[in-house]
Parts: structure tokens; C-alpha cells; sequence
């Protein structure tokens, strides 16, 4: 049975969610049949790694405003948004599928700041152009209306993580560790939920290498492991607000400074990043409202041994493993959440509520593009 026809049998909409997170590392894309509710059948996935070129000039913009608009956020933009077109057309190949057979695009964009505490996170990219590019309706701008609202306007996964857990032995934790880390408790209760960004994730780690060594990422921990771990400095790093607000919450990509780990060599920093990493993500239990049954990792951090391993010795008797576990696909899921979100836009249903985002209400958003029949090539 091609995975298309399961739309037909189910009545539900096939959506093809895509996701670009702050690790900058690509655009993850995948296609899930659902109805914006319980009914979730997750199909083919893939990643599209950025250019180096383009990941430099992204990461160049980081912690850009949005008044700051220029010619080079344009250039970066429409890139930015081609490389999603090429996502969309290599998934499509993947999944042996035409564009017509797609209901609508799902498209995050690529976040350059995120300032809740303001009203507002900036994402780029041109939902207009990337329908008209594959030939698909798409939906982007997930988070505007729930920071209008007086939501944080993230973590926005929850409401998919709850939808796949809905038969799981709870409480349970989903981690997803991308470039910040943010958690999804999820109780056993209807509606049962919290949600919110524990503090860093792969980002601070990814930089400390990038400027030291000059590797785009800390691959299986190597560097971590080599060093060691100087609590001074955790401590100094852990000394922060954010970790004692009260959820939900969130956090800008760059909302700490790499400033205390410099002066170690290029190992130690690796290794006191990721336990800094590792200290606020337990340090995240103290916020809910029973400790889980277990913890089920996605996003990059996953492939960290170093960090996976730690956070298993902090977490003592819980056990703890990737989302694969679970029979979830810990690369794709924040793309299928996106897929997901851009079908609960269309039936006007919530993407966020006050337990996930801090928001007044519970809010829908996004908003629609409608292709002009082209196709991706």
C-alpha cells in the first residue's frame, strides 16, 4: 500500500512538514497523514544539508532584529527558502509522490532570533515563493499569533508529541535536544501537559568547536570526551534567570555567552558546554508536576554519546533513550510536527496552549499561501 492512499482511506490530509532549526544544519522535510488530532501516520523523511556557504552567512545573521532588514537578510532569505524547494522536490522523489498529491507545506523557516520577552521571534523565509517554487499550498508564520496572545510562541512540537505518546504509559518526558533544548512532559490526564526550553542544546557546543577547531559541530561527543568537565564554570553558567522563571518558557539560540568557558583548552570547553547542557536539562525536573516514567530523546543531541550517557547518570534510575525507542523518527520529528501544526492551521484548531507556550488562550495560526500551479523541478 503506497503511502498516499492512506490519505484516501483515512480521510485525512497528507502534509509535508519542514523544519530548520538552530543547529543550522539543514532542512529536515517529511510527509505525515493526519487529521490534526489523533490520527498521525508518519511517511518517508530526509535532510538537506546546507552549504557551508550558506550555513556561514546564516549563522552571521544570528541574533539579527527584525528592523534590520537588508539586502543580505533578502539574499539569505530567498536562498534560504530554494533550498526548502529542493527539500520538497527530493522528498517527493523519495516518496515516489507528485506535488498535486500533497495537501499543504508545513514551513517553519529558518529562525534568526527569537525575543518572546519582546513579542516577537523572526524566522525567514518565503512561504509565497516556496508555493509557488513547488506547486503546493503551504502555511508558515506558526508562531506570530500565539506571541500576540501573550504566548512565548515556543516550544510549538507538544501538541505532536502528545499525539504520538497518546497510547504510552505516562508520565512521560519527550527531550528534544536541537540548538536549544526543550522538554514536553506529558501527563496521563487529557490535556495533560507542560512544555517548555530547559536552557541550551547543541548551539553553544556547536560554536565553541566551530571557533576553536573549526568544525561545524562536536561529532559523537569526540572533543567532550576528551576533555574535562570544570565545575566552576557550570556553576557560573547554571547562575542564570532563565533557569529559575517558572514555565513556559523559552529562549533565544544565543541567550548565553560562551564568555566563562574561554581560557580552557578547546577539549574542557567541549566537555563543560555538554554538561552544562546535560545539569539544565535535569535541572528542568524541578518544574513538573510528577517525575516520568521514562525520557525519550530527538533532535541532534541524540547522536552525542557523551551527552546521552551524562544525562543518563543524572537521571539515576529513570530510563532514558532516543525517541527511536518508541518507534518515532528522532531526525524527522520536529519536520512531521510542522506537517501536523500546518493541518491543525487549516481546521483552525489550536497549535499551542497556555501549559505549552504560556499563552492567554488556547491559539491557532500560521498563515496561508496558495500556490499558482507551478511545480518543482
Amino acid at each position: 500500500m503506497s503511502f498516499p492512499h492512506l490519505q484516501r482511506k483515512k480521510g485525512c490530509l497528507l502534509a509535508l512538514g519542514l523544519m530548520s532549526g538552530t543547529s543550522l544544519d539543514g532542512v529536515d522535510a517529511a510527509l505525515v497523514c493526519t487529521d490534526g488530532e489523533g490520527n498521525v501516520e508518519c511517511g518517508p523523511a530526509l535532510t538537506l544539508e546546507y552549504g557551508a556557504g550558506l550555513r556561514q552567512r546564516l549563522c552571521s545573521l544570528m541574533d539579527a532584529r527584525r528592523e534590520e532588514w537588508n539586502d543580505e537578510v533578502a539574499e539569505a532569505q530567498r536562498d534560504c527558502t530554494l533550498v526548502h524547494v529542493r527539500a520538497v522536490a527530493a522528498l517527493l522523489l523519495k516518496a515516489t509522490m507528485e506535488a498535486c498529491q500533497v495537501d499543504v507545506v508545513g514551513f517553519h523557516g529558518q529562525t534568526l532570533s527569537h525575543c518572546p520577552e519582546k513579542g516577537w521571534s523572526w524566522q525567514i523565509g518565503d512561504g509565497k515563493l516556496l508555493a509557488s517554487q513547488t506547486g503546493i499550498d503551504v502555511i508558515d508564520d506558526f508562531r506570530s499569533s500565539d506571541l500576540a496572545a501573550g504566548g512565548q510562541g515556543a516550544p510549538l512540537a507538544p501538541l505532536y508529541h502528545a499525539a504520538l505518546a497518546a497510547k504510552m504509559e505516562k508520565p512521560l518526558v519527550v527531550l528534544n535536544v536541537g540548538g536549544v533544548a526543550n522538554v514536553t512532559w506529558i501527563g496521563p490526564g487529557e490535556n495533560e501537559i507542560l512544555a517548555f526550553d530547559t536552557g541550551p542544546g547543541n548551539a553553544m557546543i556547536d560554536d565553541w568547536v566551530r571557533r576553536i577547531i573549526g568544525c561545524p559541530y562536536d561529532t559523537f561527543g569526540s572533543f567532550a570526551a576528551k576533555g574535562q568537565v570544570d565545575e566552576k564554570v557550570v556553576l557560573r553558567l547554571l547562575d542564570h534567570p532563565f533557569f529559575d522563571h517558572l514555565p513556559p518558557k523559552s529562549l533565544d539560540r544565543n541567550a548565553f555567552s560562551l564568555a566563562p568557558v574561554e581560557g580552557l583548552s578547546a577539549t574542557d570547553g567541549a566537555a563543560t558546554l555538554t554538561a552544562f547542557t546535560v545539569r539544565s536539562v535535569v535541572r528542568a525536573q524541578t518544574f513538573f508536576p510528577a517525575q516520568p516514567v521514562r525520557w525519550l530523546v530527538a533532535g541532534g543531541g541524540r547522536h552525542n554519546p557523551v551527552l546521552m550517557a551524562a544525562l543518563a547518570g543524572e537521571l539515576k534510575d529513570t530510563p532514558i533513550a532516543g525517541v527511536e525507542a518508541a518507534g518515532w523518527d528522532g531526525d524527522a520529528l520536529e519536520a512531521q510536527a510542522f506537517a501536523y501544526l500546518a493541518v491543525r492551521s487549516m481546521k483552525d484548531l489550536p497549535l499551542s496552549l497556555p501549559a505549552t507556550t504560556g499563552v492567554s488562550r488556547p491559539v491557532s495560526g500560521g498563515i496561508f499561501h496558495r500556490h499558482s500551479g507551478g511545480a518543482v523541478s
